[in-house]
């Protein structure tokens, strides 16, 4: 990884750097950051979901809004480095990106895979968004094994008739469309006869029920299907090969420096935590180990932007990382829960508290990152799975 920038690199970076300086405020950049809950600090704060609407159509401007597309379909066609650098400085000024399963996941696979008109009917919606989307692909008794999935699609005239319950659905709540693969050959191999379709969320026959987690929030949902009616319109690529289009998507949702900053920006509000607070200060006055565990948790930071340089530096040569995106997914995962047991170790009892107006408590944000945390190792793929990948491609070791 060449670490410096090139001459044009510098002259991207600085372009960001005064975009930044004039468009985004002030209070903004400086608001509290929850910690866990990245993407969305401070969406709470009065004006922020206003000033959100005219942040995308600035970001659209230039391109920002999705930097990896093509120009052709309004994105930025930016260089794997220039993404890297945008991501890095909107991570450092802890400002809001245009993203979600739509920029992310749905658009590039509807690129790939779509026709002239599907890309035509939901690729500029994805880019304003006007359409926000979710992911149908996670079933109860399918989901670090997610081609045992049993939701049925049928074919039925111009339509397919789809049964089946879905689950841990993010933001299905608000979502307009989802990308959804189902069962449409159940005679063959799991892998295949497998079909990945565009939904419209407001199709009858479909209801989104909430699952409420232990911070009380409404983050996921369980969708259950019952004789709804998808047109064969909606089919993405050719049906029975939707197994193959679901891994272009998984291989999207990828890692990156942006969560890298953000720990590196916890590390720095835990030492400051520790050095201006009474509490914090008592704690690391009195215990070696509290200062043992801030350095530790310093270098862990450290040490997972250098993994991230790396996968920027294989994409930018044209490889393509794969044990090496299991790497950065399991030790940024365990490294969260690790960062949130520290915050907790600093505030002592006072760890337990969860209301936002105890100050001293910093408004009960040590609780809700940790409880917040045990997600990590969990979404996007489990802790296990990523040690397989590892083990499997990375070690060449045999399945168990």
């Amino acid at each position: 990884m060449e670490f410096r920038d090139s001459t044009g690199e510098a002259a991207f970076r600085a372009t960001v750097r005064a975009f930044l300086d004039q468009e985004y405020p002030a209070e903004y950049a400086g608001r509290p950051t929850e910690w866990g809950l990245f993407n969305g600090a401070g969406r709470a704060q009065a004006g922020f979901a206003q000033f959100m609407k005219g942040w995308t159509a600035k970001l659209n401007e230039h391109g920002w809004g999705a930097p990896a597309w093509p120009k052709e379909h309004g994105g930025g066609g930016l260089s794997v480095k220039e993404q890297f650098i945008l991501s890095e400085e909107f991570a450092w000024r802890r400002a809001p990106r245009s993203g979600g399963i739509g920029h992310g996941w749905a658009g590039p696979t509807i690129m790939v895979y779509g026709s002239e008109e599907q890309k035509a009917a939901y690729l500029p919606k994805i880019i304003s968004g006007e359409h926000i989307w979710c992911q149908l692909f996670s079933e109860p008794g399918a989901g670090s094994d997610l081609a045992a999935l049993q939701t049925r699609a049928i074919r039925d005239g111009d339509d397919y008739v789809v049964n089946g319950q879905k689950i841990w659905t993010s933001g299905a709540q608000y979502a307009h469309m989802g990308i959804l693969i189902a069962r449409t050959n159940p005679d063959a191999p799991k892998h295949r006869g497998i079909s990945y379709f565009l939904v419209d969320m407001k199709t009858p026959g479909m209801t989104v029920r909430p699952l409420i987690n232990m911070l009380n929030s409404h983050e996921f949902n369980e969708v259950y299907f019952e004789d709804v009616r998808i047109p064969a319109a909606n089919l993405l690529g050719e049906e029975n090969r939707g197994w193959y289009l679901a891994t272009t998507t998984l291989d999207f949702e990828r890692s990156g420096i942006a969560t890298s900053v953000a720990h590196q920006l916890i590390v720095k509000d835990l030492v400051k935590f520790a050095a201006e607070s009474e509490l914090g200060s008592h704690t690391v006055a009195t215990r070696r180990s509290a200062r043992h565990e801030l350095a530790d948790r310093a270098i862990e930071a450290q040490v997972e932007a250098l993994i991230c340089y790396r996968i920027i530096s294989m994409q930018e040569r044209g490889e393509i990382p794969n044990k090496e995106s299991s790497i950065a997914k399991l030790y940024s995962s365990e490294l969260d829960v690790r960062l949130a047991t520290t915050a907790m170790h600093l505030s002592g009892m006072y760890s337990q508290v969860t209301d936002r107006d105890d100050a001293y408590a910093v408004g009960g944000k040590f609780a809700r990152f940790y409880m917040h945390s045990t997600t990590s190792p969990i979404g996007g793929g489990t802790s296990e799975i990523q040690r397989n990948i590892i083990a499997q491609r990375g070690l060449g070791m045999p399945r168990g």
